[in-house]
């Protein structure tokens, strides 16, 4: 199934920006831009949007913070009659450390507040996730704390690098090819080879 929207959870706002808990901003944010897709505020979605022309795909971030995520996600999805799993919605993965990226259809919320209010609306589990590891503090009473704070430059450069390798992957995702991409994806890229050193004569 090909998809046809989108979605980058996170905060809305300068305070945010940068935060653990954007990371599904981050991949909108950079496909908008090395796509030249405008985003704009809409009202009637909750959120800011733009539709890439060339493949008709809608490009959301949800502007409700985040524990209403879904409300955004059901009101673009419901106007336009977007299946769930015609919808991928990148976002901030605890259980992973950062530097790993997974994609699924389906399964739980795993306690991000996010998903289960976009699975609230959408009345199913049954859409695709984009999941970027963050890692975790080590202790749940630390969890909200952590993924409102700006991941150290070591994190943030593992981060960028996962978003780099989904981008390169969504035009696979975005045609319905998932399985492909989701082998691209989840295949751990192979260092380079370091060149043989010469012996001195």
């Amino acid at each position: 199934m090909a998809i046809r929207l989108i979605v980058g959870l996170g905060n809305p706002g300068k305070e945010y920006e940068g935060t653990r808990h954007n990371a599904g901003y981050r991949l909108v944010e950079r496909f908008a831009e090395g796509h030249r897709i405008p985003l704009r505020k809409e009202a009637k979605y909750y959120g800011i949007a733009g539709r890439d022309e060339a493949t008709g795909v809608w490009l959301l971030m949800p502007t409700t913070f985040m524990n209403l995520s879904g409300k955004s996600v059901g009101a673009l999805a419901g106007f336009f009659k977007i299946a769930p799993d015609e919808i991928l919605v990148a976002h901030d993965e605890l259980d992973f450390l950062p530097g790993v990226v997974k994609m699924k259809l389906g399964g739980g919320a795993g306690g991000h507040n996010g998903l289960k209010d976009v699975s609230a609306q959408l009345g199913t589990n049954d859409y695709w996730r984009l999941r970027f590891g963050i890692g975790h503090p080590g202790d749940r009473d630390m969890v909200s704390d952590y993924v409102l704070g700006k991941p150290s430059q070591l994190d943030r450069e593992a981060i960028e690098e996962t978003i780099d390798r989904a981008l390169e992957v969504l035009p696979l995702i975005m045609k319905g090819d998932s399985e492909r991409a989701m082998h691209k994806l989840h295949t751990k890229p192979k260092p380079p080879k370091e060149p043989p050193v010469k012996e001195s004569p």
